[in-house]
């Protein structure tokens, strides 16, 4: 049964995987090619699968419940074009898709293939969904939650 306030999209593990993050971890969240299994296994990251989700509705929702770390000039990473398709020009919409979705004051960093592999190995998470468009592998950084001073506090969270 889901819960009120929580995107239908976050399942139980997802919800717990981003609430146990501390400030400074890091997610992945990766497309259908990516090694998800091997890289989730290397480091005995937690495996989260996410199968048939597209990143980008995935990533709205999990934005809502995760602030990125606004400590770091580059809070969000994303798997760089190989050589090959730099030379060829190839395009990558989805990035854009996903400068719309975080913002465009946020600074992505632009990471080698085998660099995101390794980095990707020490995230705490890896977000397996069913993403197709190629080099949609995003990876996230926790920032600090803080309260809101404009909001009252519930009489119950005061006992």
């Amino acid at each position: 049964m889901p819960l009120k306030g929580i995107p239908q999209l976050i399942s139980p593990e997802l919800l717990y995987a981003l609430a146990s993050m501390g400030h400074g971890d890091e997610i992945v969240l990766a497309d259908s090619n990516f090694p998800s299994e091997s890289i989730a296994r290397a480091n005995g990251a937690r495996l989260i699968s996410c199968d048939g989700l597209p990143i980008p509705r995935l990533l709205r929702q999990i934005l809502k419940l995760f602030p990125l770390d606004q400590y770091v000039t580059e809070p969000v990473a994303l798997m760089d074009l190989v050589d090959n398709d730099k030379k060829k020009g190839l395009d990558v919409p989805i990035w854009n898709e996903y400068k719309q979705i975080v913002g465009n004051n946020v600074q992505f960093e632009m990471v080698e293939r085998f660099q995101f592999y390794e980095r990707a190995k020490k995230c705490f998470a890896v977000v397996r969904t069913g993403e197709s468009a190629i080099y949609a592998n995003i990876i996230l950084k926790k920032g600090v939650v803080t309260k809101n001073p404009s909001k009252k506090e519930n009489e119950d969270d005061a006992e």
